[in-house]
């Protein structure tokens, strides 16, 4: 059996439930990735992409697979999210590269800082734009009720998280923080405990990347937004 037969097809039984092997290793590389990003390092960004990209693949074979037509609806937002983090990553990954090519030898790629007054105009009606533009995209997918409010806001959240670390802002650990409140209770009860757990897992590390980036935005002396 070749590896990437073995990947996709590979499951873990845990009396009646089924696990693809895919998202155990695609939580785990996320989880590693919120912990280079904390540390701010580049490898951050790939391993998040390749880690979503294994993610990917479970949530929209669930959409093919099983399950109800209410159910598939409910697994687009969760593989929107994962598709939506490759893109706004690589994005992070060449932002990130390209300052820690040009900059000081051995300095971080990005400096933590608090978003300006004049970025939160900015950024406020976008993210309120976003949020219901992509509310009215699921419900025409067939979302409706509480998930659909529930996968509009992870999506929203996901993709204000990602942007939010690789231009280093400090408030993007708290969004990450309120995706994971959300995101939890939706992957257990939809049967996806790995992805639960680990997103449950995450919160003790986010809150840790959170304090340890304002930390250094106190520290490091003022500079231009990078």
């Amino acid at each position: 059996m070749s590896l990437l037969k073995w990947l996709f097809e590979s499951t873990i039984t845990f009396g009646s439930k089924s696990i693809a092997v895919r998202e155990v290793i695609g939580g785990l590389l996320g989880l590693t990735s919120a912990i280079l990003g904390a540390r701010r390092k580049v490898s951050a960004w790939p391993v998040g992409i390749i880690g979503d990209a294994l993610l990917f693949t479970v949530f929209l074979g669930a959409v093919f697979s099983f399950g109800d037509a209410n159910q598939h609806a409910n697994f687009y937002g969760q593989a929107s999210r994962n598709l939506l983090l490759i893109i706004v990553s690589a994005y992070g990954w060449i932002r990130w590269s390209h300052h820690k090519r040009d900059g000081i030898a051995g300095a971080s790629p990005v400096r933590p800082r608090w978003t300006s007054s004049r970025e939160k105009l900015i950024l406020v009606p976008v993210i309120v734009g976003f949020f219901l533009i992509s509310s009215q995209i699921f419900k025409s997918l067939g979302e409706s009720g509480q998930w659909l409010f529930v996968d509009t806001w992870i999506f929203t959240g996901t993709a204000l998280a990602t942007y939010g670390m690789s231009r280093g802002y400090v408030e993007f650990w708290l969004v990450w923080i309120a995706v994971d409140l959300v995101g939890v209770p939706f992957a257990f009860k939809n049967g996806y405990y790995p992805t639960g757990t680990l997103y449950a897992i995450y919160l003790p590390f986010v809150i840790w990347g959170f304090i340890s980036w304002l930390q250094i935005s106190k520290s490091e002396s003022a500079s231009p937004a990078l």
